[in-house]
């Protein structure tokens, strides 16, 4: 499943997002990779997230296969958007 999101928060997706973002991939059992600027990297790595900078106003497509893929994009996009 692929999802592309809009980045909302004034600060782009700092620390604190990053964090809530691993934090809720990491609840499942899902392969969950998000693409920003034709780099790709996996959602569960905090230090990934941080190294893309995405400012705010800006698209970053998720993509997750697994059982709970639309449920681990559903609650991620609720972190960003």
């Amino acid at each position: 499943m692929e999802k592309t999101i809009l980045i909302k928060s004034t600060a782009g997706l700092h620390a604190e997002l990053a964090a809530k973002i691993v934090q809720t991939a990491s609840r499942y059992d899902v392969d969950i990779r998000l693409v920003y600027s034709n780099v790709t990297i996996d959602a569960k790595s905090i230090l990934g997230l941080m190294s893309l900078a995405v400012p705010m106003g800006e698209n970053v497509k998720l993509i997750a296969v697994g059982d709970k893929a639309e449920k681990a994009i559903a609650d991620i996009e609720k972190i960003l958007a």
